[in-house]
């Protein structure tokens, strides 16, 4: 599959330090260099507290040489907790798309969001709560149209140990299933950056 041409595509993952935040925006990033091709800066910042403390990752992704590494005008903002939502939203570009976690997020400050229960898919569907950011990377991976399924699995797949592999697939591909299933076509979402938000039933697979 070719390449969709990329002149400049800014990702802010952001949320609460013991979320997986750095580890998801590593994963993204390598997966879209390493794998697809594209150039790709990674900048992060992170509070003084181990956990607990606000985080965040920046993804800069394009077809062409980066001039500025740092996101200022974020295509895709994922905020994981009501401070990083806060925080960042004003760095969301008009038409950009705000992914939250729904249940942390209980304020958006816009009209305009998609929203999954990640902490709550974790528990209850893969039985770890720290594989919440792997749901994560799936559910991003199927909102970015130019964002391989496959190919960001397989790195995946390559970057961790033995042992977690498993166990992250299947929350990587529960993150892609359940934003199919909720969101709608991602082309389309681009275009109306509509109201889309899940609530947890609870059940198991």
């Amino acid at each position: 599959m070719k390449n969709q041409h990329l002149d400049r595509f800014e990702i802010r993952l952001s949320g609460l330090g013991g979320q997986g935040i750095l580890t998801l925006g590593k994963v993204m990033g390598s997966g879209l260099a390493l794998g697809q091709g594209y150039n790709v800066t990674q900048t992060q910042s992170y509070g003084p507290e181990a956990r607990g403390g606000a985080s965040r990752s920046d993804l800069v992704i394009s077809s062409e040489k980066i001039s500025y590494p740092k996101a200022e005008s974020v295509d895709l903002l994922i905020a994981l907790s009501q401070e990083a939502c806060n925080m960042y939203y004003r760095n969301l570009k008009p038409g950009g798309l705000l992914l939250i976690e729904s249940e942390l997020v209980k304020q958006p400050p816009v009209n305009n969001y998609l929203g999954l229960p990640f902490t709550s898919l974790a528990k209850n569907k893969i039985g770890l709560v720290q594989a919440m950011n792997t749901i994560v990377l799936g559910a991003a991976t199927y909102l970015l149209p130019f964002a391989q399924q496959k190919i960001i699995r397989k790195n995946l797949e390559e970057i961790l140990p033995a042992k977690i592999v498993e166990i992250n697939v299947k929350a990587f591909n529960l993150g892609y299933k359940e934003a199919k299933k909720n969101f709608g076509e991602p082309e389309e979402l681009w275009k109306a950056n509509c109201v889309v938000v899940e609530e947890d039933e609870g059940d198991s697979i």
